[in-house]
């Protein structure tokens, strides 16, 4: 798949599968690029890129960005992460607020924005 890392090893998708629609015996079509379909999503969010940017080895980005609101508000995700929670290999994937610090600076200090002006210029 060229020189983009994938993420999910053999037993972790073997484990995922189950829980995906187009499975054989699902009504519609099957999810024969499931997993190069999951792959994209987790790296979208491991690289936190636009969904522009998406290697074009993931498929085109469109079509990934118009599955990946289906199965939103189909509630496939949700599904998926329940079923998955109580996984310790799935523990990087789940990421929540009790793991996600933000620099000191990044909701700003009392008082607001200040802007200094530098010391070169005022040596001008």
């Amino acid at each position: 798949m060229g020189s983009v890392r994938l993420i999910l090893q053999d037993h972790q998708w073997e484990r995922i599968r189950p829980h995906l629609p187009g499975k054989p015996g699902d009504r519609g079509r099957t999810g024969v690029d499931n997993r190069l379909f999951v792959e994209a999503v987790l790296w979208l969010a491991r690289t936190g890129v636009p969904w522009r940017d998406l290697p074009e080895s993931f498929g085109n980005w469109n079509s990934i960005f118009v599955r990946f609101s289906r199965w939103s508000k189909d509630g496939v995700w949700d599904r998926l992460f329940a079923a998955m929670a109580d996984d310790p290999d799935f523990e990087y994937i789940m990421i929540d607020s009790t793991i996600v610090r933000a620099h000191q600076h990044a909701a700003g200090k009392k008082g607001g924005l200040k802007l200094a002006r530098s010391a070169a210029r005022e040596a001008d």
